[in-house]
């Protein structure tokens, strides 16, 4: 059992910044696909970024590519998502995912443990 609990999220002007966090407990961090996902308000929730259990491998969505970096702590048994220039569709509940899979991948599907979820709202 992995327990994931997001912290970071909040109200930013379009072009600011936030960092997310995500603290995992349980089970050995280090062997798990990492990944982050959002919903908007009435639609599907989608991926956003992941990473691999080593961190060399990382994976954005199209959106997210050139703005948002996701990075691992191993040690520390986090993950976090540094996000530049937002807008405002990046307005979303956020969530932090585990899975086993023996890469990063796209797909809820491929997550067996999630957070709660953090708000993040970007005002124009």
């Amino acid at each position: 059992q992995v327990q994931l609990v997001e912290s970071g999220g909040g109200l930013v002007q379009a072009g600011g910044s936030l960092r997310l966090s995500c603290a995992a407990s349980g089970r050995s961090f280090s062997s798990f696909v990492m990944g982050w996902f959002r919903q908007a308000p009435g639609k599907e929730r989608e991926f956003v970024s992941g990473i691999s259990w080593s961190g060399g491998r990382t994976l954005y969505s199209d959106s997210a590519k050139g703005r948002f970096t996701i990075s691992r702590d191993n040690a520390k048994n986090t993950v976090n998502l540094q996000m530049n220039n937002l807008k405002p569709e990046d307005t979303a509940v956020y969530y932090c995912a585990a899975g086993q899979t023996l890469t990063v991948v796209t797909i809820k599907g491929g997550y067996r443990y999630w957070g709660q979820g953090t708000q993040v709202t970007v005002s124009s």
